[in-house]
């Protein structure tokens, strides 16, 4: 089992760097949009906004800006319309109904725009809550799901398999649309648009008070 190769098929790995024009379009104008003014592209307007609390519960706010706060919503549907294939938008879509058909009979609900982050966030431990084993298992199963749709043929994935891959590509999506923000990128990791020095084997504590670096 390929567990970069099942992640790739999706188009979510954050194994490999995406720094293509289309995607730092996508980072540009999802600064510049407000919230208050987001119409989805690729989700419905009930699936953005159950989105924009999921990523809030993923990263909620601290001493540092929540994951809406600066547009990671925004990104990921966006990411979701401009960049994935069809199978990959299709899975997403699939995976996300399992989950939000899951929270639904949890919380009593009949409608998506009902459900609360108290709704949201059992539902989201549960799925990401898997023994190392049970996760090879997973992406053993999403693999042979995807290939199988790759070469147009039947194929159903069982339904908690499917929130976990829905909860673990959403938690990954998150992060990375989060650290590729420009507040993030400037304010929160260690930022040095000119390189200066190069320091080979320099204390991270010293150089950057500890800090990843943005760039």
């Amino acid at each position: 089992m390929d567990r970069r190769k099942a992640l790739k098929n999706m188009g979510l790995s954050l194994g490999y760097v995406v720094a293509t024009p289309t995607l730092l379009g996508i980072v540009q104008s999802c600064k510049q949009e407000k919230v208050l003014t987001w119409t989805p592209e690729f989700f419905t307007k009930e699936q953005g906004a159950v989105l924009t609390k999921l990523v809030d519960i993923i990263l909620p706010k601290t001493d540092t800006p929540s994951a809406s706060e600066v547009q990671v919503d925004i990104f990921i549907d966006r990411f979701a319309n401009q960049v994935m294939e069809k199978e990959q938008q299709d899975f997403v879509k699939m995976s996300m109904g399992k989950f939000l058909d899951k929270a639904l009979k949890d919380a009593g609900k009949e409608k998506i725009e009902d459900l609360s982050a108290e709704d949201l966030e059992p539902v989201l431990a549960a799925a990401l809550k898997v023994t190392k084993e049970d996760e090879v298992k997973n992406f053993e199963a999403i693999n042979s799901y995807t290939e199988s749709i790759a070469k147009g043929e039947q194929a159903e994935l069982d339904d908690a398999i499917s929130r976990f891959a829905f909860a673990n590509n959403l938690r990954g999506m998150t992060i990375w649309g989060y650290k590729s923000s420009e507040y993030v990128g400037e304010e929160v990791l260690a930022y040095l648009p000119v390189p200066g020095e190069y320091i080979a084997c320099g204390d991270l504590q010293e150089l950057t008070e500890g800090k990843t670096w943005s760039l």
